[in-house]
């Protein structure tokens, strides 16, 4: 089957599933959408769903991605609303003890005003999507096996960035469905120039902390604005004080009916990664091992964060966003292993794979086509798995700044290919990208709390039995097995000592200079990264063999789960990865973990009743005082007596989604996604209809807060909203 026709393939069953496939389940590419329209009136879009695959058209055109969360624009001004926590690192980025920024909040008065986001920060709008199977796996690639086939692919994928970016001002890249069967180039505007513009207090953008995280009832105002600019022509540009507001050709408007339960509601945007098709081996390996190891070394990671930056503010500010994104991946995984454990899911999906190898063995020509890759697969899988237990401590091991110098010469030695050879990260596309992480390490690195980590971590790893230890890792370092604590704490105590990487303008000189530099150098971790990069290379090299491999028989077993699939009648949507995706659903409560029943909205009474005045429930004393006024204006709900502040909705969604703009059926904005349900996140390994609810913003508190706490009127006449 030649890729074009398995693009077709891959879709072709989605016409026959539409009526069968729970309304609420699946994160559906764009292009999909026209062959569940059925499905889509039923639940009550309003509008022809036909204009949900047109990315340049409203709504979708309307809707961004910061790069690893989304958003849209919600004004002609280029205005952008998202998660308060999908803009906690510009907000911190900007924060001194001095002006807390974190603590206080920010409103911009003017255009003037604006702050610069944090270095790096991006506003990716799409504008197109092709399949490229035919190009990525043609004939010859599809010969070759291990790394020579990884690296032809790369080579593939790096020939159409090329072409592609040769549009300036915009980013491209070429994504896998299926197991690396179906691939995409994506094409979006990169906007450079994007600032922080309103962010409410921490403790109304974080209101209940990690204490509620992934907790129903919630009262969290997670939203926060940006503005994107570009240069005087309308283009792309880097920072400037002459650039002027992008101007996009779609923006959402706030909902001008309320919203209620029962209703309509989809969200649009570009969730990260689910593992629905993974193969009962992984999905053993996953929770048997590998999820519970890391869970372990989060919480002590986090408790080590916490002890460090004690007293100290500064520390504490510079540590906030390592703390927000360890702290919310830590709880989400607790939450997946305590569903997973006891649970029958491998027994399903165990049960699901033995009904997939009984289909293919029960035909001739299936057996010859897949079975091979079936009887491969899991023990191909198996010695990636190993490979992931030797590896698994050496992360959290390494100072920060070892992994700067790393990248660094890294790139050295990339500059002295050609720009088309160089690896994926190190070529020239990516040189302003990665002098801007340079930058943004000034305001994300705490010594202290770094040296700490690497001390915990690494008398751990090098406590291992001997075979699992790295040789060439030892010798960089300078350490040993088992070595005596106090030993141990001096070596780590004279590498830090012993680069000044810790200063900006050091990291950006080292950005331009050659490998030759590198390795005459006596700077300890520029010395160390110089040491350890053939055993790096060797490993990375290993990793391609194998990864080319899998990739062959991976594919394999998704065309025949495909094909599979189709026989009976049913759909198979690709896992979530990052791209342009739409769910849908309503408005709906649910029965609680905990034997109580979930009102589909929480109002402005929850939050004086959990404030205590400190930890993670501090309200801010402006907003206690503006609920006891009881002034609800046209934001409140007569249902309710108040103000809506969070709701759930049976939408389908991961981590990605954070900032998507929840529309009606009419495809105005009700609200923005944040979170999920703790009992429900396993769905990211096994989608239980019954107890999936998305956590949702309701837009009407946002507006609420914004008039009579912030007084951030200038923004609400900019939306239409007053």
């Amino acid at each position: 089957m030649n890729a074009v026709t398995l693009a077709r393939f891959t879709l072709a069953p989605l016409a026959l599933a539409a009526g069968l496939a729970h309304a609420n389940e699946g994160m559906w590419m764009p292009q999909q959408l026209p062959q569940i329209a059925k499905d889509l009136k039923a639940t009550g879009l309003a509008m022809d769903p036909a204009k949900l695959n047109k990315l340049t058209e409203f709504p979708m055109g309307a809707v961004i991605s910061l790069g690893g969360c989304t958003a849209s624009f919600v004004s002609p001004q280029g205005l952008v609303v998202t998660n308060h926590h999908c803009a906690y690192g510009s907000i911190q980025y900007n924060s001194t003890p001095q002006r807390d920024l974190i603590k206080k909040g920010f409103l911009a008065s003017s255009f003037e005003e604006e702050l610069p986001a944090a270095p790096g920060s991006r506003v990716f709008v799409t504008v197109d999507v092709k399949d490229v199977s035919a190009e990525v796996l043609d004939a010859k690639v599809q010969a070759l096996k291990g790394k020579a086939r990884t690296d032809a692919i790369e080579s593939k994928q790096k020939s159409l960035i090329a072409a592609c970016e040769q549009d300036k001002g915009h980013r491209c890249t070429v994504s896998a469905f299926y197991g690396s069967l179906v691939f995409q180039l994506i094409k979006q505007m990169e906007i450079r120039d994007v600032r922080l513009v309103h962010a409410p207090a921490d403790m109304v953008g974080r209101f209940g902390g990690d204490t509620d995280n992934w907790i129903w009832p919630r009262h969290t105002g997670d939203y926060s604005f940006y503005r994107a600019y570009v240069g005087p022509d309308g283009k792309p540009a880097d920072y400037s004080k002459d650039n002027k507001p992008f101007q996009p050709k779609h923006f959402l408007k706030l909902a001008s009916t309320p919203l209620k339960e029962g209703d309509f509601v989809m969200v649009t945007g570009y969730p990260g990664r689910t593992n629905r098709y993974r193969l009962p081996s992984e999905v053993d390996f996953t929770f048997g091992w590998e999820r519970p190891t890391s869970i372990k070394a989060f919480g002590e990671y986090l408790d080590l964060i916490k002890r460090e930056t004690d007293g100290r503010r500064d520390g504490e500010i510079k540590m906030a966003g390592t703390v927000a994104g360890l702290g919310n991946a830590y709880k989400n995984w607790q939450g997946q292993q305590a569903s997973y454990d006891g649970s029958d899911i491998l027994a399903r999906k165990s049960a699901a794979y033995a009904e997939l190898k009984a289909w293919v063995n029960a035909d001739a020509k299936r057996r010859e086509q897949f079975g091979a890759s079936l009887e491969s697969v899991d023990r191909l899988l198996a010695e990636r798995q190993t490979v992931a237990k030797r590896e698994a401590l050496l992360g959290l091991s390494m100072p920060a700044l070892l992994g700067t110098a790393s990248g660094l010469y890294e790139g050295a030695v990339q500059r002295k290919l050609p720009d088309a050879e160089r690896k994926l990260g190190f070529q020239d596309r990516d040189s302003l990208r990665r002098r801007q992480g340079l930058e943004a390490l000034d305001r994300r690195y705490d010594e202290q709390t770094d040296k700490a980590k690497t001390v915990h971590f690494l008398s751990q790893y090098l406590a291992l039995p001997a075979d699992l230890l790295n040789p060439a890792v030892l010798k960089g370092l300078g350490v040993q097995a088992n070595m005596p604590a106090d030993a141990l704490k001096a070596r780590v105590d004279a590498l830090y000592a012993g680069s000044k990487l810790a200063d900006k303008a050091e990291r950006l000189a080292w950005f331009q200079r050659d490998a030759a530099e590198f390795e005459k150098s006596g700077d300890s971790f520029i010395a160390a990264a110089v040491a350890l990069h053939a055993d790096s290379e060797a490993r990375e090299n290993a990793a391609k063999e194998l990864g080319g491999h899998i990739q062959q028989a991976y594919a394999d077993v998704m065309k025949a789960l495909i094909a599979f699939k189709a026989s009976k009648g049913q759909a198979v949507y690709p896992d979530a990865n990052g791209t342009l995706r739409v769910s849908f659903g309503k408005v709906a409560g649910r029965e609680g973990a905990d034997g109580s029943t979930w009102t589909a909205f929480t109002t402005l009474r929850g939050i004086p009743a959990k404030h205590q005045g400190k930890g993670d429930f501090d309200a801010p004393a402006e907003q206690l005082a503006a609920i006891k006024a009881g002034e609800f204006g046209k934001y409140g709900m007569k249902s309710l007596n108040s103000v809506p502040v969070n709701f759930l909705a049976t939408l389908d969604t991961t981590g990605g989604n954070s900032g998507s703009p929840v529309l009606n059926k009419n495809a105005e904005l009700v609200g923005l996604l944040f979170d999920g349900t703790l009992d429900a996140v396993i769905s990211d390994w096994d989608f239980n209809e019954k107890t999936t609810r998305s956590i949702c913003l309701d837009a009407r508190y946002m507006q609420w807060q914004m008039k009579y706490v912030d007084k951030a009127d200038r923004l609400l006449k900019e939306m239409n909203a007053l």
